[in-house]
């Protein structure tokens, strides 16, 4: 990789950016292309363009890449979503990934973890997933000492319960749909283990039923987020110490740049209380540079000075499904390969939460107000999601997310925003 001398860390936020993009355009064929139109120095986040995920990520395959910025010689690779036919993937070098697991390790005190804690590591781990292998480099990077349990999520919920008695374990690692079905069984089988003291999920949010369940299987656990990260933004905020809120978090910088922009007009948002796109830009990320982009979900500032947020909800890149996530460019492109008869006049997707799981739910507009055909065109999406995406799949088998459900409404009974009077592409109904 050619590159030039590195801006310090503690330099000017400007120095930083300008030696960043002047480092990509002469590295990068697609940041090359992206900023072909933008003067020599530009030392502003907000005058460069944000990133197309669709661009982005077709400039960007496994074995041919116009995004890296030179060959990846070191370090590890991660499967960040995306279908079979076109997977998405991210490639990190190794100084790279040490640096972000020590940052992010870090933020563990903060989170509520103490010396000598034996800590559960119950993430996907294998397939190129990378909730596992990080949990477990960051806390050997932690600033305190603690024993690791390297269980995973595959593991069979009796064993689990009996290593975390056998083992003392006093804090548990996972997503919250993993902890919910671990609390169930608990429940269910000991009734309760009361040495979990501190439960850390990240990946998706927990909502008032499951926090309710993990009360009854752990009666003396705090529920707190482990941190804010994207397998392809990299890590972006840890959790704040004392704050109530596990969907508060507090931005690493100076290294981790995050903005809020509003969904409809692009403004950059500095007051409280304001909902907005949350868009990511990594100073010290080189192979494969993430600058200014679009994360996937909203959030609003809780302390703009001190770069506090809370996170709302999805926005419109992703939908997230418990720990799956499905792009909404994929879903579309389902919809209108199987709509042979083009009956649907237009596609939105709503995420709700009932019984304890996430659903993703498929709103069809339809021009033909005619039931017939209906359920066929049903069968074939959920087929066909099944093939393209199989984590969703073998989420719904293992009864840690509900089947695909699809809606039909009216050619004009899609919700709209009331300002644009724009069809709304993703609702997530789970927060509000």
């Amino acid at each position: 990789m050619t590159d030039p001398q590195i801006t310090s860390p503690s330099a000017a936020p400007g120095a930083r950016i300008a030696e960043l993009v002047r480092f990509v355009r002469t590295a990068s064929p697609f940041y090359r292309e992206h900023y072909a139109d933008l003067p020599e120095d530009v030392a502003d986040l907000p005058a460069l363009p944000l990133i197309d995920h669709a661009a982005f990520w077709g400039s960007h395959g496994i074995t041919d890449s116009r995004v890296l910025t030179g060959t990846h010689r070191d370090g590890i690779v991660f499967k960040t979503g995306g279908t079979t036919g076109a997977p998405r993937v991210s490639f990190y070098t190794r100084e790279e990934w040490r640096a972000m697991a020590r940052r992010f390790g870090d933020g563990l005190p903060a989170a509520g973890l103490r010396a000598g804690d034996r800590v559960a590591n119950l993430f996907y781990a294998g397939e190129l997933y990378s909730s596992f292998v990080f949990t477990l480099n960051l806390l050997q990077e932690a600033p305190i000492p603690t024993v690791q349990l390297p269980i995973a999520g595959a593991a069979p919920l009796e064993y689990v319960i009996a290593t975390l008695r056998d083992f003392a374990a006093t804090v548990l690692t996972a997503p919250p749909t993993s902890l919910c079905r671990l609390a169930r069984e608990v429940v269910d089988t000991v009734g309760e283990l009361p040495g979990i003291r501190l439960a850390l999920f990240s990946g998706e949010a927990f909502y008032p039923d499951q926090l309710a369940l993990m009360a009854q299987a752990f009666p003396n656990c705090a529920v707190r987020s482990i941190g804010y990260a994207s397998v392809d933004a990299g890590i972006l905020a840890g959790p704040v110490a004392g704050e109530p809120d596990a969907r508060v978090h507090q931005v690493f910088s100076p290294d981790k740049v995050v903005e809020l922009l509003d969904p409809e007009t692009g403004e950059a948002i500095e007051e409280p209380g304001r909902p907005g796109r949350v868009v990511a830009t990594d100073l010290a990320r080189r192979l494969m540079p993430m600058i200014r982009y679009p994360v996937g979900d909203l959030a609003e500032w809780v302390d703009f000075p001190q770069r506090r947020f809370r996170l709302l909800g999805r926005s419109e890149e992703g939908a997230r499904v418990g720990p799956v996530t499905v792009y909404l460019e994929d879903l579309r492109a389902l919809v209108a390969g199987l709509d042979t008869e083009r009956r649907v006049d237009g596609v939105q997707i709503v995420l709700r939460h009932h019984g304890g799981l996430d659903q993703l739910v498929l709103r069809l507009a339809d021009n033909t107000a005619q039931a017939d055909g209906r359920s066929f065109l049903e069968c074939r999406l959920t087929e066909e999601l099944a093939d393209s995406r199989p984590m969703f799949a073998d989420h719904v088998v293992r009864g840690l997310i509900h089947p695909l459900a699809v809606e039909w409404v009216a050619a004009d009974g899609l919700s709209i925003n009331p300002r644009t009077g724009k069809a709304i592409r993703l609702l997530d109904e789970r927060l509000g």
